[in-house]
């Protein structure tokens, strides 16, 4: 397997994503791309952010209105229902599902493990 180098400074893949999908979250109203900017690194490029509110809007996880001559994004979905789905996503992607599912559950904290039985009582 190779190994990443990461630049010192520069954020992983996806990081940037999550901390834009972050800052959508926790505003009270859609945003647009300078706002944005702001609540995530206003050091950062605006195309910057530009580019990753673009991807979010074609992946269909923020939507988009148009504003004048700018767009506001506001997200689709909560942190909690776009994370479950990308949960779904991986448990799909692999060839053992009930493995994966068992190194998961093997792997939480006791408290994660006591939430994850307390949901699956109510399931049933």
């Amino acid at each position: 397997m190779a190994e990443v180098r990461r630049v010192p400074g520069r954020r992983g893949a996806g990081e940037l994503e999550s901390e834009v999908l972050a800052a959508l979250w926790a505003a009270d109203r859609p945003l647009t791309t300078a706002e944005v900017q702001r609540e995530v690194d206003a050091e950062l490029a605006y195309n910057t952010v530009l580019t990753i509110l673009t991807r979010l809007y074609e992946k269909g996880i923020v939507n988009r209105s148009a504003d004048g001559r700018r767009h506001r994004y506001q997200p689709v979905k909560g942190a909690e229902e776009l994370a479950a789905e990308q949960m779904q996503a991986l448990l799909s992607r692999g060839p053992d599902r009930r493995g994966v599912l068992q190194r998961f559950a093997t792997s939480l904290t006791e408290e994660d493990a006591e939430a994850l039985w307390a949901i699956l009582r109510r399931r049933r």
